[in-house]
C-alpha cells in the first residue's frame, strides 16, 4: 500500500525551538499498550513515551546519536531528542533548538546529523546537514546540501551510512525526481517499455509519473557529487545494508491495483549497481521475469512499508541478528525477514515478528549502545509512541561472525562486473560478455548494465552473431535499449536462429520479451519483418502457461495476427482468475482490425458479468474505462449496433457467487484424504489442479504464482514448506490452527456492535478493517476511542466446506497443484 506520508507539509516552520525537557508530559490518550503486543518467546517489549499529540505530534523517523539518544521527527513538525531510560519513568525527551524538521530520513554520521526534509520546513524538501559548532551538545548550524524535488507520501526519504563509513545513501519515491546525479551506474537510457497502450490510474494516482520511479543514490558527505544506483521503485522508504555490504530496501505496493494483473505485493528487494526493477505507472508495471529488471528477494503481501533495520548488533539470539526487520505500518506489525544466499543474490522467507492492533509502526532501529530495538508508532496524526524491545529469554544472544556462504563466490563474480558500470572501461565487454549466458539473473543483469555503458558499435556486431540462445536474447535486449530502428531487421533475424523448444520457459519469456523491445524501442516493423516474427509466433498461441499467454497476447494483438481475437476470447471466457480475465480485456481495447460483430458483442458481454469481481479502488474504475476504450476504437455504425451490449451495467453480483455453481459431492474429512496424498502423487492433472483451485475460491484470497487474492497468505511456496497432512488440515479445518499473522480480531464497541476481521490501515483515530475476506476493498470504520475491549478472534477467516463440491481426484490434482509450486514440470504431473 502507499507509504503512510499523505502529504506535503503546508507552510514552514517559522520559528525557533526552544529545549526544554517535556517528560513529564502525559499522553492522552496513550499508544497502544505491550499487553496487546505478540512478540516471539524470550521477547519483551517497554513502552517509553507516549507522544503528547498536540506539543510533539506524530513520530516517523529516529537515528541513534553517538551517547545511545534517539533523535525522533514529528512528521509535520520539529525534532526531538530522548534519553532512553531504565523504564517510561526515566525516559527524557527535550525538543531541538534547530530550524528544521519534517523529517523522513535521519542519520547521525560525520560528528553531523543528516536529515531528509520531505515538505516545507526549512528551505523545502531536500538533504541537509546540521551540525553543534561550538560544543554545547546543541545543534547550532544548519546547511542544505542538495535541494530534491518532491513531497508528501513519495517524497524524498531515508539517509543511510555505507558499509565502509564513507559516504552516504539516500532514496526517493516515485513522486520525487531524481537529484540530478553527476554520474549513474544505471544506463540512462530508460523508457516506458510498453508495447500496447498503457492506461493510467483509474484513480487518478501518479497519472503522467514515468519511468525512472523511486530510486537510490550514493553521495558523499558534503553532498556535492551524486551518483544514480537503482531504480524503477514504487515508494522504497528506507534502506539497510546487510553485514555482508549488500543493500536491500522494501518496496510499497499500489493497493488501488488489488484485483489486477498488474497488482504487485509489497517486497523486499536486493539493490544492485545499475539495478531496476520496473514500476511504471498504471497498468505498466513490468511482471517479474523480465530480463531487463530484477525480482524481489521476498514478495510480503499487501501493506504499507516504512522503516526497515538488519539485526545487527542486536543482542538478540543469532537468527534474529542476521535477520532484515521491516515494519508494515496499514496492517500494525514488523515482519523478521530471513534472507538466505541464492547465487548472486537472495532468496529468503519471513515471520511475523511484532505486531498488536494498532501498531502503525514508522520505523526501526537498533541502538549500538544497549543492543536493543527501538520502534516508533505514528504518522498521519495518529497516536505515536516509542518502544524498545529486548530478549530476556535463555538463547544465546553473542554476536554472530559471519563466514563464507555458498553465495559469495557469485556475489563476487557480481561484484567484479559491478566495477563495470560506468563509462571508461574498455575491458568492460570482453569481461562481461560470458556472463550474458548466466542462470544467475543478477550476473546475467549485472553483465548486460556493464555492457551498455559501452558505445554499441563496439559491440552489435558481437550480438548479433552470438549463437549462445541464452547470451542472444539479453544482448538483443541491450541492443534494443540502446542501438537505433536501423537494426530492427537484423536484431529479428537473430532471433529467429533460436529454437523455442530447446529453450527453458524463463529463456522462452525472455524471447518474448526481446521480440517486444524490438519493436516498443525501435517502433512498427516492416511488412516484411511483421511476417517473420508472425510466422515465429503464431502458432505458440496459446501456449501451456499464463505468462506465455500474457506475452504471446500482447505481441500478437500489437501485429495484429490473424484469429488472435478468436483465441484471446476464448481464454477470456475460461481462464480461472479475474486478474487473466482483465488482462485479456485489456490488452484486446486497443485492437482494432480482426473483429466479427459477434466477437464484439461478446467483449462488450464480458464487461457485464464482471460485477463480482473486487479489487482496490481503481479496480472497478479501471474495467469501465477499458470498456469505454474499446468503445472508442469502433466506427459509428458498430457503436450504434452495439450500444445495448456497450450501455449494460454490470449486475451488481454476490462476491460468495462469482465461482460457478458446482454440485455438493460430499463433506470430507482429512482421514479420508490423507493416504492419499501422502503417498507420491503422480499423474496427476496440472490444468485441473490449477481449475480447481479457482472452483474451490482459493484465488479469491490467496496469490499463487503471481495472481489472486492478497488477504491470505501466497501459497506458491506451500507444498514445499508443510505436509500434505497440514496443507489438507488447512483446506478442510481451516480454524483448527489460525496463524497470527492471519488471525481476525473481535473489536466490542461501547455501544455493543461486534467488528470481526483485520485492520488493514488507519486514519486518525479511525481502524479501517476488512470483515470480508473476498472484499479487500471495502472498510467497517472502527473508532479507537470507541473500543470497550478486543481479543483475537478464534474463528478462522477462511471459509470452511470450501472442498465439499470437489471429487477425490479433483482433491488431489488440487494439492499436487500446490505441492508443486505452480510448476508444470514437477514430477507429480509425470
Amino acid at each position: 500500500m502507499r507509504s503512510l506520508f499523505r502529504c506535503a507539509l503546508s507552510g514552514c516552520l517559522g520559528w525557533i525551538l526552544v529545549a526544554t525537557s517535556v517528560a513529564g508530559i502525559a499522553a492522552d490518550p496513550m499508544a497502544t499498550p505491550v499487553d496487546r503486543m505478540h512478540l516471539p518467546d524470550g521477547f519483551k517489549a517497554e513502552l517509553l513515551y507516549s507522544v503528547p499529540a498536540e506539543a510533539q505530534g506524530s513520530w516517523v523517523n529516529m537515528t541513534p546519536d553517538p551517547q545511545g539518544r534517539l533523535i525522533v521527527s514529528d512528521q509535520y513538525g520539529s525534532l526531538y531528542r530522548v534519553t532512553p531510560g531504565a523504564d517510561a519513568s526515566s525516559t527524557k525527551v527535550e525538543s531541538i533548538k534547530v530550524d528544521i524538521g519534517a523529517a523522513q530520513g535521519l542519520l547521525y554520521a560525520f560528528d553531523s546529523l543528516y536529515v531528509m526534509v520531505n515538505g516545507q520546513a526549512a528551505a523545502g524538501s531536500g538533504l541537509y546537514r546540521v551540525q553543534d559548532t561550538d560544543g554545547d551538545d546543541q545543534f547550532d548550524s544548519v546547511k542544505l546540501l542538495r535541494a530534491i524535488q518532491g513531497g508528501g507520501e513519495h517524497g524524498p526519504h531515508a539517509i543511510l551510512l555505507s558499509p565502509d563509513g564513507k559516504s552516504l545513501y539516500v532514496c526517493g519515491g516515485n513522486h520525487t525526481n531524481i537529484p540530478n546525479p553527476e554520474t549513474s551506474r544505471v544506463p540512462r537510457n530508460w523508457q516506458e517499455d510498453q508495447l500496447l497502450p498503457r492506461m493510467w490510474d483509474a484513480g487518478g494516482h501518479a497519472v503522467g509519473k514515468l519511468a525512472p520511479g523511486g530510486w537510490v543514490c550514493k553521495t558523499d558527505p558534503e553532498g556535492k557529487s551524486f551518483e544514480l544506483i537503482g531504480c524503477g521503485f514504487r515508494n522504497e522508504y528506507d534502506l539497510a545494508f546487510n553485514p555482508a555490504g549488500e543493500l536491500f530496501t522494501y518496496d510499497a505496493d499500489m493497493e488501488w491495483d488489488i484485483g489486477s494483473p498488474w497488482y504487485r505485493p509489497t517486497r523486499v528487494c536486493h539493490v544492485t549497481s545499475g539495478s531496476e526493477f520496473g514500476w511504471r505507472s498504471g497498468t505498466g508495471k513490468w511482471p517479474t521475469y523480465y530480463p531487463d529488471s530484477l525480482p524481489a528477494a521476498v514478495d510480503i503481501g499487501p501493506g504499507s512499508p516504512t522503516g526497515i533495520c538488519f539485526g545487527t548488533g542486536a543482542r538478540f539470539p543469532g537468527k534474529y541478528q542476521n535477520a532484515l526487520f521491516v515494519a508494515d505500518w496499514s496492517y500494525g506489525l514488523i515482519y523478521a525477514v530471513h534472507l538466505d544466499p541464492a547465487g548472486a543474490s537472495y532468496g529468503g522467507t519471513f515471520e511475523r515478528f511484532a505486531t498488536a492492533s494498532p501498531l502503525p509502526v514508522t520505523d526501526i532501529v537498533i541502538n549500538p549502545s544497549d543492543g536493543a530495538m527501538y520502534f516508533t508508532i505514528g504518522g498521519r496524526r495518529t497516536q505515536s509512541g516509542l518502544y524498545r524491545v529486548t530478549y530476556v529469554g535463555d538463547e544465546d544472544t553473542r554476536a554472530v561472525v559471519s563466514g563464507t556462504d555458498a553465495g559469495s563466490k557469485s556475489r563476487a563474480s557480481r561484484a567484479q562486473l559491478e566495477a563495470l558500470h560506468s563509462p571508461g572501461h574498455s575491458d568492460a565487454v570482453d569481461i562481461a560478455w560470458p556472463f550474458l549466458a548466466s542462470e544467475d539473473r543478477f550476473l546475467q543483469f549485472a553483465a548486460r548494465i556493464a555492457i551498455e555503458h559501452r558505445p554499441v558499435a563496439e559491440w552489435s556486431k558481437l550480438a548479433l552473431a552470438e549463437e549462445n540462445p541464452r547470451a542472444l536474447i539479453v544482448a538483443t535486449v541491450a541492443l534494443a535499449r540502446c542501438g537505433d530502428a536501423s537494426l530492427q531487421g537484423e536484431i529479428i533475424k537473430s532471433l529467429g536462429r533460436v529454437s523455442w523448444t530447446e529453450l527453458s520457459a524463463a529463456d522462452q519469456l525472455g524471447l518474448l520479451r526481446a521480440y517486444g523491445l524490438v519493436f516498443a524501442r525501435m517502433g512498427q516493423p516492416s511488412q516484411e519483418n511483421r511476417a517473420i516474427v508472425l510466422d515465429r509466433l503464431n502458432g505458440l498461441f496459446p501456449a501451456a502457461s499464463q505468462p506465455l499467454n500474457r506475452e504471446l497476447s500482447q505481441l500478437l494483438i500489437y501485429l495484429e495476427a490473424p484469429q488472435v481475437v478468436e483465441r484471446a476470447l476464448k481464454l477470456l471466457a475460461n481462464a480461472p482468475t479475474q486478474e487473466e480475465q482483465v488482462h485479456y480485456a485489456l490488452a484486446l481495447r486497443s485492437l482494432k482490425s480482426g473483429w466479427t460483430m459477434d466477437q464484439r458483442r461478446e467483449y462488450f458481454g464480458w464487461f457485464t458479468r464482471s460485477g463480482g469481481f473486487r479489487g482496490g479502488n481503481s479496480f472497478p474504475k479501471f474495467l469501465r474505462n477499458i470498456r469505454d476504450e474499446a468503445a472508442a476504437t469502433l466506427s459509428e455504425q458498430e457503436r450504434t449496433a452495439l450500444a445495448a451490449v456497450i450501455k449494460a451495467e454490470p449486475a451488481n453480483q454476490d462476491v460468495n457467487q462469482t465461482v460457478k455453481a458446482r454440485p455438493h459431492v460430499k463433506k470430507w474429512t482429512v482421514a479420508e484424504l490423507l493416504d492419499d496424498v501422502g503417498n507420491d502423487l503422480k499423474g496427476r492433472d496440472f490444468a485441473r489442479g490449477r481449475e480447481m483451485f479457482a472452483a474451490a475460491a482459493c484465488f479469491k484470497c490467496h496469490r499463487f504464482q503471481s495472481e489472486g487474492g492478497i488477504i491470505g497468505p501466497d501459497l506458491t511456496g506451500v507444498g514445499k514448506r508443510f505436509t500434505p497432512q497440514y496443507v489438507l488440515e488447512s483446506l478442510i479445518e481451516p480454524s483448527k490452527a489460525i496463524s497470527d499473522q492471519y488471525q481476525a480480531t473481535v473489536f466490542v464497541t461501547d455501544t455493543g456492535k461486534t467488528v470481526v476481521g483485520k485492520v488493514a490501515n488507519l486514519n486518525g483515530k479511525q481502524l479501517m478493517v476488512i470483515t470480508n475476506m473476498l472484499e479487500p476493498g471495502r472498510f467497517t470504520q472502527v473508532n479507537v476511542d470507541s473500543i470497550d475491549e478486543q481479543s483475537p478472534s478464534p474463528v478462522s477467516m477462511m471459509p470452511t466446506a470450501l472442498l465439499d463440491t470437489l471429487t477425490r481426484d479433483e482433491i488431489l490434482d488440487l494439492v499436487a497443484y500446490l505441492r508443486s509450486g505452480g510448476d508444470p514440470n514437477d514430477e507429480a504431473f509425470k
